[in-house]
């Protein structure tokens, strides 16, 4: 492995969310007071990645439901906005910045993933560029904070897979999902809707047009709650919904299947839908359009 950068810094706070410490732990600790742990501890969220005005209270419904008692190691899959990747990439860095304290990347379970050969080795440059995985350093620093210094982050960029490499990043993260002490975090945001993103699908039987996308969005996450990872993929295929972290999304399903082949069966439950804007006209093409949404994945065991 070639010799990491000490350090990634936040270069999204102050625009994505406030890089005042004492602020954003404020607005964090307000957002989650909102929810209940209603299905704690969780195995993996699905969670979004735009700014804080418009996903942090969607986002909290996700990270109410992470235990710090049974987290050791936060594993965060990121898709990637502005590299093309055939495959999935590393942090230079060995620790994360955030307004709140730094967070370490685990080294063993780096070297563990890098002797695989499927791993690549991202700049520093494009690390601090892509915000995919920045966007949860802060809400994974808040939930941890209890155990700040007895937990490590593994961040990983995921590129635009095709299925068969779905599958196999998902066989191989699958030991680690299978690991109690070990929390998956998928960043993604739904349908990105509008001329702007090149994605006008309608059905207008289901009436105005941000409608039709909640039940667009809504058929893929009852795909995602049955843990199909084929199934998902075909809607993808026929309606190419806009989800961004589809292909992180992909490697999830496929790890929890791995693991039902062997077993150890998970179960997924969506506890928040929102949209940070409704449209309404063909017209109307904004990133605050996209449709965020968070999850939650359990395990058990087959009798």
């Amino acid at each position: 492995m070639s010799k990491r950068q000490s350090a990634r810094e936040a270069s999204h706070a102050g625009s994505w969310y406030t890089a005042s410490g004492p602020q954003l732990s404020n607005q964090l600790d307000s957002w989650l007071a909102q929810v209940q742990p209603s299905l704690r501890p969780a195995r993996a969220v699905i969670a979004p990645h735009a700014g804080y005005t418009y996903c942090g209270t969607c986002a909290a419904h996700a990270y109410k439901q992470v235990d710090p008692l049974h987290t050791k190691h936060v594993f965060i899959l990121g898709p990637s906005h502005h590299v093309h990747l055939n495959g999935c990439a590393l942090s230079s860095a060995s620790i994360c910045k955030t307004p709140l304290y730094d967070l370490n990347i685990d080294q063993q379970i780096y070297a563990e993933l890098w002797q695989t050969g499927l791993f690549e080795r991202m700049s520093i440059e494009v690390d601090e560029e892509e915000h995919s995985i920045e966007m949860h350093l802060p809400f994974v620093a808040k939930v941890m904070e209890s155990r700040r210094d007895d937990f490590t982050i593994v961040p990983i960029l995921v590129g635009s897979l095709n299925d068969s490499r779905e599958k196999e990043y998902g066989k191989l993260f699958s030991k680690y999902l299978n690991d109690p002490s070990n929390l998956f975090v998928i960043s993604s945001d739904f349908c990105h809707w509008g001329h702007r993103f090149r994605y006008t699908y309608y059905d207008e039987t289901h009436g105005e047009i941000y409608n039709s996308v909640k039940h667009l969005d809504r058929m893929g996450m009852d795909l995602i709650e049955q843990l199909d990872p084929v199934a998902f993929s075909n809607y993808l295929k026929k309606y190419r919904n806009t989800i961004c972290g589809r292909h992180p999304i992909g490697v999830l399903l496929n790890a929890a299947t791995e693991l039902k082949n062997m077993g150890v069966g998970m179960s997924f439950t969506f506890l928040n839908y929102a949209q940070s804007s409704h449209c309404r006209k063909l017209q109307d093409s904004s990133e605050k359009s996209n449709c965020l949404f968070d999850s939650l994945c359990r395990s058990r065991h087959f009798k």
